[in-house]
């Protein structure tokens, strides 16, 4: 049997697994274990004396993988940017966050769900876990907006659909991880994510006050807030704002010149100054070992995955699937934008049964060789390019879009993991009443992904500075 024959009935293994119930990261380090046996057994010509020395090679391969990938600096990134995150909300940051947008948006229509999106895109800027996004704004925000007579699923809907977006405001775990295995500058990437997740924030909002508008009960305005107590929000909630600009002028020194130290270095001293402001602000020793027990727990889980799937990812390599479907999607009688439609569309149905990273994990080694082929290969110019832009730019507009791809999948059903999360934190709430409150914002998502399609320079201003 060839060895992409056999990198199809592996990926069929796959996929029977997960459809199974087993975790990503399981699966695919068992897949991606058998089938290095069997590419290596088949070398052998299945000789069953050999078998053990088929197995022993397969076994060091996979071995190799950990290390090897998790040492990667751009790795720590992840660590440090998810305890900024948790800091930031033990430090009551959040809070403050959450009750200046509240005071100053609040009279609009759906004005408390408005003010969710705005502290939700603050605090992505500070952190790169979704999910951690809206557990805490879970806490924080739907309790206020159940207060003043918001419809709990619209409620519900809008903090599910807002902790998406930090996924793609830098600093974002699912880009840096995108960075990883395509092999793409980390800078660039994080920095192409801002304008397209303030876009996507900016769509959110005239989404919910377009609902909050048509359907008066669902989101009423809340007034009464003088200029006196809106002035008076703001110095608490300047820390974030520092923090951000910190980050951003250490990583990019927006003076010209060499950048002052790199990602991971900005990611450290973010989470240093932002455990110092928790310090000044009264945080004690609970609330830090749990900060540190939730980075923990989530790095731990996002690495297992990282290691699972790259085990996979390596068998992939020996069976040369990804040049075989380049190939084959390069040949197809269809234009270039076609096929990256499809893709996407691809994205969507295959995020409907799995998680964002293990879906982007399990699929760029294959689906980005392809893509980059359509647009005319790594090194092609823009004049010369399909898509109108040149290899690296092609590499940065596709990762956001894959990204926000895997935003949206954060929230669509059987397993969107933003409405477990929700659901879990509030005890009024079921899934099935998130799931019901996400549904107008794929409307939303759907119509971010279509400009950002329609529009690269959206995407590509910021990384053409750089």
């Amino acid at each position: 049997m060839e060895p992409i024959e056999i990198g199809l009935w592996v990926t069929g293994f796959l996929l029977v697994l997960v459809v199974l119930g087993m975790r990503v990261a399981f699966a695919a380090g068992l897949a991606g274990l058998v089938g290095l046996v069997w590419i290596f057994w088949a070398k052998f010509g299945y000789d069953p004396a050999r078998f053990g020395k088929a197995l022993t090679i397969a076994v060091k391969t996979a071995g190799q993988v950990p290390h090897s990938k998790v040492s990667s600096q751009a790795l720590s990134l992840i660590p440090t940017f998810i305890l900024i995150g948790y800091l930031a909300y033990y430090a009551g940051l959040t809070r403050a966050l959450f009750e200046a947008a509240k005071r100053w948006i609040a009279w609009l229509p759906g004005g408390l769900a408005v003010a969710t999106v705005f502290a939700t895109a603050g605090f992505a800027a500070v952190s790169g876990a979704s999910v951690a996004t809206s557990a805490v704004f879970a806490r924080i925000a739907i309790p206020e907006m159940l207060a003043v007579g918001y419809n709990k699923r619209f409620a519900a809907g809008v903090v599910a659909a807002a902790g998406t977006l930090a996924s793609l405001i830098p600093p974002s775990a699912i880009l840096v991880i995108y960075a990883i295995i395509v092999e793409q500058d980390v800078g660039k990437l994080l920095l192409a994510g801002f304008i397209p997740g303030a876009f996507s924030a900016v769509v959110y909002v005239l989404l919910i006050i377009g609902i909050a508008v048509i359907f008066k009960n669902v989101g009423p305005p809340v007034t009464g807030f003088t200029w006196r107590q809106r002035f008076e929000s703001l110095p608490a909630a300047l820390p974030i704002v520092f923090v951000v600009v910190i980050i951003i002028c250490f990583v990019y020194n927006p003076f010209g010149g060499d950048a002052w130290g790199t990602p991971t270095e900005g990611g450290a001293l973010g989470a240093f100054v932002v455990f110092c402001m928790a310090l000044w602000r009264g945080m004690r020793w609970s609330e830090f070992k749990s900060a540190l027990l939730e980075t923990a727990k989530l790095t731990v889980m996002i690495f297992t995955i990282i290691w699972g799937v790259l085990i996979y990812v390596r068998f992939l390599g020996f069976a040369d699937l990804p040049g075989a479907f380049s190939d084959w999607i390069t040949s197809l009688a269809m234009s270039p934008m076609v096929i990256l439609i499809c893709i996407l569309l691809a994205y969507a149905v295959l995020g409907m049964f799995m998680d964002a990273i293990g879906m982007l994990l399990l699929t760029l080694p294959v689906v980005y060789p392809a893509v980059m082929a359509l647009n005319g290969g790594e090194s092609v110019a823009a004049v010369d390019s399909a898509f109108g832009m040149s290899g690296p730019m092609c590499a940065i507009w596709f990762g956001i879009l894959v990204v926000k791809m895997a935003e949206f999948c954060l929230i669509t059903p059987p397993i969107g993991l933003n409405c477990f999360v929700v659901a879990g934190v509030r005890d009024d709430l079921s899934v099935q009443d998130v799931f019901h409150g996400v549904m107008p914002f794929f409307i939303a998502d759907g119509v971010t992904i279509a400009l950002l399609v329609a529009f690269p320079a959206i995407v590509l201003y910021l990384p053409s500075l750089a």
